[in-house]
């Protein structure tokens, strides 16, 4: 079994147009920034995976401009469905690498596919409507999960949107969490020694949380990122922080991740907004 490497990023956030923008920045040209770097990187990655939140609204316009966006990578590309897309859409408008339907014949975005002996699973989190922005896994997604946690098996990654785990901050934790998290995280119990991560999104944080000896890690957006502090009752938009992605290097014996932070676009405006009410005002358009 040889080495297998591959890009994480997440919550690209575009808009239907070019000079959309989000707290105050422009996501489109974050995201070709990245994706030329992921072009240039000194070492080839397998695959990209990007942790949803694709758009922010979403729209025809917007998912056709994120997929000639990343028509542009050298590489394949797989997407997992963030709380501001819509699964229908994603299946549609972007296209993806080899892989095979967890559910097929439904909506649901959930599916495995396997690299160089590795093992793969992206999960559906998006619940209805009315839990956003917190995730839910369906006793269908459970199921799958049940199925592919084994104790014997390849060595496993599991991709999703939302954290599963408490993040000790106290709007991510009432806010951002998948509802039923604790019971995802007993379902991967059995298969901790062949379980390599979970990595996410949604949180715009780079964050990492080991627990029963099973590693959950979350990326940094690629353009904006939140504040998680202890001790904040409302979320921030956090201008000093960088946009990044992650290079993750799956080895026969041990896991990689390299955090790639990178410099804010030259001339690129920021828009420091008053918190207001839930912090809602720094974190809008």
């Amino acid at each position: 079994m040889g080495s297998v490497y591959f890009v994480h990023l997440s919550d690209t956030h575009f808009g239907p147009t070019a000079d959309y923008s989000r707290q105050g920045h422009r996501s489109l040209p974050y995201a070709r920034h990245v994706i030329d770097m992921i072009n240039r990187l000194p070492t080839r990655p397998d695959f990209v995976i990007h942790t949803g939140d694709v758009t922010t609204h979403p729209t025809e316009a917007a998912y056709r401009l994120a997929a000639e966006t990343f028509a542009e990578l050298n590489y394949p590309v797989y997407f997992c469905t963030g709380n501001h897309d819509r699964s229908a859409d994603i299946h549609r408008y972007m296209p993806m690498g080899p892989k095979i339907d967890c559910q097929p014949g439904t909506e649901t975005l959930s599916y495995t596919f396997e690299v160089r002996g590795e093992r793969f699973l992206v999960l559906d989190g998006r619940g209805p409507d009315q839990i956003d922005p917190h995730g839910l896994l369906s006793p269908q997604q459970l199921e799958i999960l049940r199925r592919e946690a084994t104790p014997e098996g390849p060595p496993l990654t599991i991709f999703t949107h939302y954290p599963a785990l408490r993040l000790n901050s106290p709007w991510m934790d009432a806010n951002m969490l998948i509802f039923n998290g604790e019971e995802m995280h007993q379902v991967l119990l059995p298969a901790r020694g062949r379980l390599r991560a979970v990595f996410y999104g949604h949180i715009h944080n780079s964050m990492q949380t080991i627990r029963d000896g099973i590693l959950y890690c979350a990326v940094a957006s690629t353009f904006a990122g939140f504040t998680a502090w202890p001790n904040e009752e409302m979320i921030r938009a956090d201008h000093d922080a960088m946009p990044a992605f992650n290079f993750v290097e799956c080895l026969p014996e041990q896991t990689i991740i390299q955090q790639r932070p990178f410099r804010r676009l030259p001339g690129e405006p920021v828009v420091r907004r008053p918190t207001g009410r839930a912090g809602q005002e720094s974190l809008e358009d």
